[in-house]
């Protein structure tokens, strides 16, 4: 009879410990997958982020004035209004789990226009090949110098990136709280 409780109260221990486990590993998951969600899409590309008649370089000394006032740095996305992942960016850039990150920004659109080629010196100025990909990123300090541009097309293809992704970048290159 003692063998017999024993080998019921193991057994029992064995099931509550493997249903823990498959419960535990849900959750992981459960998560996991969560995270791994892609950037909202937007509905449409009718959002003028990109305007035509904007000058890039006095928008972005103006970002660098104001960043340099408000210990931010600045974002430079280089895009146009014709790119779908440029709004999934812009539209991630908007999420309210985004904004604590992004107040350490001042962001300037800067348009490459529909043939790819306006703003082209302003994207060798600050070492983004555009010939990566749109969106292309670089961060800027308040005084112009370049922190990181990213080379290789890392967001081209915003539309596959996860929140947690673009966050773990905008994280890294923001500037340190005071």
């Amino acid at each position: 009879m003692k063998g017999t409780m024993r080998n019921l109260q193991f057994g029992i221990a064995m099931a509550l410990l493997i249903m823990t486990v498959s419960v535990s590993q849900g959750r992981a998951q459960t998560t996991s997958s969560a995270d791994a969600a892609p950037l909202e899409q937007p509905a449409n590309k009718s959002k003028d982020i990109y305007p035509t008649d904007a000058n890039a370089r006095a928008e972005i000394k103006e970002a660098e004035e104001k960043a340099a006032q408000e210990h931010k740095r600045v974002l430079l996305v280089f895009g146009a209004n014709w790119c779908y992942d440029c709004h999934v960016l812009d539209l991630a850039f908007h999420r309210p789990d985004f904004a604590s990150t992004m107040a350490g920004y001042e962001v300037v659109h800067v348009d490459i226009g529909n043939d790819g080629k306006k703003n082209v010196d302003l994207a060798r100025q600050f070492q983004v090949p555009l010939n990566k990909g749109i969106p292309a990123v670089a961060v800027v300090e308040p005084d112009g110098k370049l922190v990181v541009s990213q080379k290789n097309g890392e967001f081209e293809n915003a539309r596959a990136m996860t929140p947690q992704a673009l966050l773990e970048f905008l994280d890294k290159w923001k500037p340190a709280t005071r």
